[in-house]
């Protein structure tokens, strides 16, 4: 299933399928490109940062950038934190 990344929960991973065209400079360094595995660390709340993890290194987006990337999510087990 694809979502944007700020829409996936805590522990869900996916690849990469798509940023928004003038973003791709800008977030390259971090590490995000297309093809990339990311895995939800955090979010936080009230339009906050998310953190991710990308290389086995953390790296915060902020919502808006976040919202538009693109992610094919790969596992749908994941921890929501509602326990």
């Amino acid at each position: 299933m694809r979502k944007k990344l700020s829409e996936m929960m805590y522990g869900e991973e996916g690849i990469v399928k798509r940023i928004k065209e003038s973003l791709k400079g800008k977030i390259a360094g971090m590490g995000i490109r297309v093809g990339k595995k990311v895995k939800m660390q955090t979010k936080q709340p009230i339009k906050g940062p998310v953190v991710i993890i990308v290389d086995k290194a953390e790296t915060s987006l902020g919502l808006g950038l976040a919202d538009k990337i693109l992610v094919e999510v790969r596992n749908e087990d994941f921890v929501d934190g509602s326990s």
